[in-house]
């Protein structure tokens, strides 16, 4: 798990990629579950999505007083390429590294 957090942080934020992540197969959602479902703060959450907003993946529906949020065309494909990209990642921490050539020591080498 640790080494997949890692490669993960390397190439993507959590928070933003789980929030477009839980949308890619929802109409809709309150910014409130989609909170929940990243282990976010509401208010954190409201600032990814204003500014995922911003950049035309989200958009926000308002119904009486509360607010849906669904991704935008480009936005779910943006979101089917981010689970592409997670996926591939996640077969890099799978896989074992490949043993490369040993490395010979010079502590038993004779100087002339």
């Amino acid at each position: 798990m640790e080494k997949r957090k890692k490669i993960l942080d390397l190439f993507l934020h959590d928070k933003p990629t789980g929030i477009v992540l839980s949308l890619k197969d929802s109409t809709g959602k309150y910014a409130s579950v989609l909170s929940k479902e990243t282990d976010c703060t509401y208010t954190h959450t409201l600032k990814i999505l204003t500014q995922l907003q911003g950049s035309g993946i989200v958009e926000f529906e308002k119904k009486g007083r509360i607010k849906f949020v669904r991704l935008t065309s480009i936005g779910v494909d943006i979101a089917h390429e981010l689970e592409g990209l997670v996926r591939q990642l996640e077969r890099l921490v799978e896989e074992k590294p490949k043993k490369g050539p040993k490395k010979r020591s010079r502590r038993g080498k004779k100087r002339r």
